[in-house]
């Protein structure tokens, strides 16, 4: 309890995540040991009995003939694994369109690999910028994906809100009996610009970012399995682990698509094949990244029960951590008159408090489309150096949060989390 008191929240964090993925992946590979160990043992036995029972009937036992077997064996394997033997063209134009595209999307499958030594040099070079391009194209659609979701939940909000103001309107002017001119035309407070500045720090869910987000993958993969399954002859389901392995950019490499001699219409399959990857890894990445804060949520629970566990000792130690942009974006902003069940209330000095969720903001999202990483992450450094009344020229080696920039950040710094602090 002490130790977890005196680390301070990120690394505490930081050391929790640690512990949780160790275990995580003992687990999954315990898992895996169960599930595929006997297979492997089985094909292994299966293989040399093929082996000796063909040296046996159809193989003179001379070491000329059995070095000759050997030969052919490494000589096929090599010849299946460079996929030259019965299969499409590595390195043609579209072949080489297909590698690259496993470069910058970071699935590698290991199917086609560079066998010269300049092949190599250029994959890397090639894969320094391709990947770094890449992550930020990633980034980018994360932003706007999200943005896009903030929209839709929004205005169903403010539709619902209509909706229930416009009720309690009806059901009050039916219990007070008011007047003629009090029953014209419904007043919508929505229109007025304050409110409509309220709306915009409307916050959806995580949640429902991350439902709407896994909705979308789902019917992505399952479009493409359905277009990969028959054209491919795999199993359905085999389809749909190609897609999860592919869009996640694990790629494995025992299932590649497009690899076969010849497919009906294979230009309009490739162009698909494209589109499918590229729409899929977009979808997933974004589905991975907003799934972290909700993992980042259960740590801080963990944490907060600790805290609460041992709260005397904690508090000293532990302070809650405040967000450098949230103090940006908040510092200015006026006090909230529409108190409803998602609204925010101002405090006595002007400054609306934050709530308890890391939850997307419309005007957020669009103002910091607007502003580079390379700024933003100037601007969190002087903004950490005013918060600890130092000089901005006088730069400290603890000024930027480990989580500031990156894609956690441009998710993190959008949502608040649904955990509320205890005291």
């Amino acid at each position: 309890m002490c130790v977890c008191s005196c680390l301070g929240e990120d690394n505490a964090r930081f050391i929790l995540l640690f512990v949780v993925l160790a275990v995580y992946m003992l687990a999954g590979a315990a898992l895996f040991q169960r599930l595929e160990a006997d297979l492997e043992v089985r094909q292994t036995a299966e293989f040399w009995r093929v082996y000796h029972t063909f040296r046996r009937h159809h193989l003179q036992s001379t070491p000329v003939a059995l070095q000759r077997l050997d030969e052919l064996l490494y000589a096929y394997g090599n010849a299946s694994s460079s996929g030259i033997i019965n299969k499409s063209r590595r390195w043609d134009f579209p072949g080489s369109f297909h590698f690259v595209g496993t470069i910058v999307s970071t699935i590698g499958y290991g199917n086609t690999t560079p066998q010269t030594r300049a092949g190599k040099v250029a994959a890397v070079l090639y894969g320094f910028f391709g990947c770094s391009g890449g992550i930020l194209f990633f980034n980018l659609f994360l932003e706007r994906i999200i943005t896009f979701l903030a929209w839709i939940l929004r205005t169903i909000h403010v539709h619902r809100l209509k909706r229930r103001i416009r009720q309690n309107s009806l059901i009050s002017r039916r219990s007070i009996k008011s007047s003629d001119s009090q029953k014209g035309s419904l007043p919508d407070i929505l229109d007025d610009d304050d409110c409509n500045s309220e709306l915009d720090r409307w916050k959806p869910s995580v949640y429902w970012v991350m439902l709407y987000l896994s909705v979308s993958c789902c019917i992505v993969a399952c479009c493409a399995a359905a277009v990969y399954a028959p054209l491919e002859d795999w199993e359905y389901y085999d389809a749909l682990y190609f897609c999860f392995v592919s869009f996640a950019t694990i790629g494995f490499g025992d299932f590649v698509s497009t690899e076969k001699m010849h497919y009906p219409y294979i230009y309009w399959y490739r162009i698909a094949n494209f589109i499918f990857l590229l729409v899929g890894c977009c979808c997933t990445y974004s589905l991975l990244n907003v799934t972290s804060i909700v993992i980042k949520q259960g740590l801080n629970y963990i944490i907060q029960k600790v805290q609460c566990g041992n709260q005397d000792m904690a508090a000293p130690h532990l302070p809650r951590r405040k967000s450098s942009l949230s103090t940006m974006y908040f510092s200015k902003r006026r006090g909230t008159r529409i108190v409803g069940r998602d609204s925010i209330k101002g405090d006595s000095s002007g400054t609306p408090r934050r709530m308890s969720g890391e939850m997307i903001s419309m005007k957020d999202f669009f103002s910091a489309n607007k502003v580079a990483l390379a700024v933003m992450q100037k601007q969190l450094d002087e903004m950490a150096q005013v918060q600890k009344g130092s000089s901005i020229a006088t730069v400290s080696h603890t000024s930027c949060k480990p989580d500031a920039v990156g894609p956690l950040a441009i998710v993190s710094e959008k949502f608040k989390s649904k955990v509320s602090k205890k005291r």
